[in-house]
């Protein structure tokens, strides 16, 4: 018996290595085991710049009498839930059922060795009994004597279990609505509208997320509400505001860019200090579309930052995007981004230090732990009027200062780096950096996005199969329906940022693939693992978004919209169907299903489809002009005329001059030749 993991590739399973406990990989050699030896499975499932994971680690992992009585009673399995993450969504539910509480992590769940259902689940258990939570010793030897003395009602228990979870995902479209699409659509408004912190911005009060496929939503309702004549600026307001609070607060960092994983306080204040690449791909992706309604310093400024951040520190030398940034740096949570006030005035001149101490509260008593993280008190305008400065001096104290910090902060020992690359969370990268480039046209930012494409066609698309996970030269595990979906979506974003064949093609052979492998042909929708995946105790179809989007919801939006560009009907259907099996979920809980609304929304609406061709520099200069303002159902593509990979009802001949097609149901309407006659066309 030994420790398995060195093998492994994933940074949070390599972390366990040198653990005195008997770890396993989940595998068939591992379950394999635990039958043989009617053991159960002690299964910890986290990820590598999880906190508490690494509290749990240190605490019993690492400790050898801890490690004795794993390794006596039980067959250890360790599980990465960002490589796994089939595995975690099942496994969280059977937490949920069993304890009538959300999950989290690290999530331990103690499995039958025969079935692999959970019979007992937890997250966190300290070495000793506190919190009013058990020791992990005496609840592990109260564990193995229930299940030596009572196996049989355990074993009832597991099938209870297995079946319960069986009947989770609906298994065929409701008889009938019960509100018209338009009427789920303000539920879900009103829903949102319920949950906004008046005074802080967000939702609820402790913890704050981000949730920006939440704003997402919140931001086309309101933008539809304007196009159809039902005006309303307050969630227009909501929506700036709780931008604007996160933007100044100190889950942004202010010194290197990027958003942290969420707020421990209800004012966005102090962060949990973990940075994860999916937050700032759905963030940079909200912050443009903020952008394009009104120009902002402040959120300009954010995305610059943050673009800046992904493509210094979380950038694969070949082009794809780094997972996460650890909150812990020497053993402790945030030392990396804190300061003391002494260091400040030595590192500033006076009047950096004076703008730094005003903007960032330093003269007030510190905020975590004896020093300070970083939180704007104020509008940037007020500390200029304030401190009687001119604001292109104020600009530059601000500018020189925050450099003076970032240079400073480079010589600290770094948070660690998780640096496996993931499929969807590149692909949430990509979307978002191409829109943020379109906004603020930045072309290094596309090109990124254009490199991290490049870079998962070649190292995760392998004999036409996608994997989901890279590192170090090797894919590992099948893709799932989030990869598909937010890899398909990505690449119609980069389509309509520029225009690429092999991007056009690679979207199209995903989107086949998708509904070969993981649509439910009977009932609708997309199973999150392929029809050939390995047989868990579940088979989840998820349509409910956490912190990302659910996948049914981005692909029922990216198959409508990949069916509308290239007139293909099976996209277009299978989308249609999702939403149909989908409703009554949605219609149980409206604002905990922003993704399918977003489907819905587009399918209610004709979108507006504008097809640009001709000479490339007057094409770009019809570009900007109908890229004014947010208009979500309008999606411009400017096609060149020698693509091969374009829509089929596009007309053969090419134009003399830049023209502009307004196209719907495969068909196009006549060339138009001017800006003006493409505005009244669409007026």
């Amino acid at each position: 018996m030994s420790n398995l993991l060195a093998s492994e590739t994933s940074p949070y399973l390599l972390q366990h290595t040198d653990n005195p406990v008997h770890w396993r990989p989940w595998g068939e050699a591992a379950l394999a085991e635990a039958r043989e030896g009617d053991k159960p499975i002690l299964l910890s499932i986290g990820y590598s710049s999880c906190h508490w994971c690494h509290v749990m680690a240190h605490e019993s992992f690492e400790d050898p009498a801890t490690a004795e009585v794993m390794n006596e009673h039980f067959v250890n399995v360790k599980v990465d839930r960002e490589e796994r993450p089939d595995l975690d969504k099942v496994y969280q539910t059977a937490h949920q059922l069993l304890t009538r509480r959300p999950g989290g992590w690290p999530l331990t769940v103690f499995l039958d060795p025969e079935s692999q259902a959970p019979f007992f689940a937890g997250t966190y258990f300290p070495n000793t009994r506190r919190h009013q939570l058990p020791g992990f010793i005496d609840l592990m030897l109260h564990i193995c004597e229930a299940f030596d003395k009572h196996r049989g009602a355990l074993t009832e228990q597991n099938a209870k279990l297995i079946q319960l979870m069986g009947r989770l995902n609906p298994e065929a479209p409701p008889k009938g609505a019960t509100k018209s699409d338009a009427q789920l659509l303000a539920a879900a408004a009103e829903q949102l509208r319920e949950q906004y912190d008046e005074q802080e911005g967000g939702f609820g009060h402790t913890p704050k997320f981000p949730m920006p496929i939440t704003w997402e939503r919140i931001l086309r309702h309101w933008a539809y509400g304007n196009r159809t004549g039902q005006r309303n600026r307050k969630a227009l307001d909501r929506v700036m505001t709780t931008l604007t609070k996160m933007a100044r607060g100190g889950i942004y960092d202010h010194v290197g860019g990027g958003f942290c994983r969420y707020a421990t306080d209800r004012a966005w204040m102090i962060p949990h200090f973990e940075k994860m690449l999916y937050d700032n791909g759905l963030l940079l992706s909200l912050y443009a579309d903020a952008l394009a309604i009104s120009p902002d310093a402040l959120f300009a400024g954010a995305v610059r930052e943050t673009a800046g951040w992904l493509l210094r520190e979380m950038r694969h030398p070949a082009g794809g995007f780094f997972s996460a940034l650890d909150a812990d740096s020497e053993g402790e949570e945030g030392k990396f981004y804190l300061w003391r006030r002494e260091r400040l005035r030595r590192l500033l001149s006076v009047d950096e230090y004076l703008v730094v101490e005003t903007l960032y509260g330093i003269d007030r008593p510190p905020n975590f732990e004896g020093r300070w993280n970083l939180h704007r008190r104020d509008a940037w305008r007020a500390v200029v009027e304030r401190l009687s400065l001119d604001p292109a001096e104020a600009d530059a104290l601000l500018a020189s200062a925050k450099e003076k910090l970032f240079q400073e902060r480079e010589k600290r020992p770094r948070p660690g780096l998780d640096d496996k690359v993931l499929t969807s969370w590149n692909a949430l990268a990509i979307k978002g950096l191409a829109k943020a480039a379109m906004i603020l046209q930045e072309e290094p930012w596309l090109q990124a996005a254009t490199t991290a494409v490049d870079f998962i066609r070649s190292e995760l698309f392998q004999e036409g199969r996608l994997f989901a996970t890279w590192r170090n030269g090797v894919a590992k595990h099948p893709a799932y329906l989030d990869d598909y979906a937010n890899l398909i979506d990505a690449l119609i974003t980069l389509l309509q940022a520029r225009w690429r064949d092999e991007d056009a093609t690679f979207a199209l052979q995903l989107a086949d693939d998708a509904l070969t492998n993981f649509m439910d042909e009977e009932a609708g929708g997309f199973f999150f693992t392929a029809h050939g995946h390995e047989r868990l105790i579940s088979r989840p179809k998820p349509t409910s978004d956490d912190a990302q989007p659910a996948g049914n919801g981005v692909m029922a939006s990216a198959l409508a919209q990949l069916g509308s560009l290239f007139g293909n009907a099976a996209y277009l259907d299978a989308a249609a169907k999702t939403l149909t099996w989908a409703r009554g979920t949605m219609e149980q809980h409206p604002s905990g299903h922003c993704g399918l609304l977003t489907a819905l929304e587009e399918q209610l609406h004709t979108p507006e489809l504008i097809i640009l061709r001709g000479p490339g520099e007057e094409r770009r200069e019809w570009r900007q002009a109908l890229q004014e303002g947010f208009r979500p159902w309008r999606r411009i593509y400017e096609i060149p005329l020698g693509a091969k990979t374009a829509p089929p009802y596009l007309p053969k001949l090419g134009p003399l001059g830049p023209v502009a097609y307004i196209c719907s149901d495969a068909s196009c309407s006549l060339p138009i030749d001017s800006v003006e006659g493409l505005r009244a066309a669409l007026s």
